[in-house]
């Protein structure tokens, strides 16, 4: 008889903000990946929007979110999403 397989993490969990690097790490070797296939950019925006929408809505429901976005027009506006070529 085999012993059950355990699905417990192998170390603890990480903060927050460390999570959050590692999924933007994960994030961006899959889009690289993607654009690598020929995949269009604005097609894997417009497919991770929705996947983070569908994502949130999952996990808040749909009033939260729809607060969430409404204030994402001036997030964008103010340039919180722009990328800076010279960083780069």
């Amino acid at each position: 008889m085999s012993s059950p397989i355990s699905y417990a993490p192998a170390r603890a969990p990480l903060p927050d903000h460390e999570q959050k690097q590692a999924a933007l790490s994960y994030l961006n070797e899959a889009w690289a990946e993607a654009r690598h296939d020929g995949v269009d950019g604005d097609c894997l925006a417009q497919a991770s929007l929705f996947a983070a929408l569908a994502e949130l809505v999952g996990t808040y429901g749909e009033d939260p979110v729809a607060k969430f976005v409404e204030g994402l027009a001036g997030r964008v506006r103010n340039g919180e999403f722009s990328v800076d070529i010279a960083r780069q």
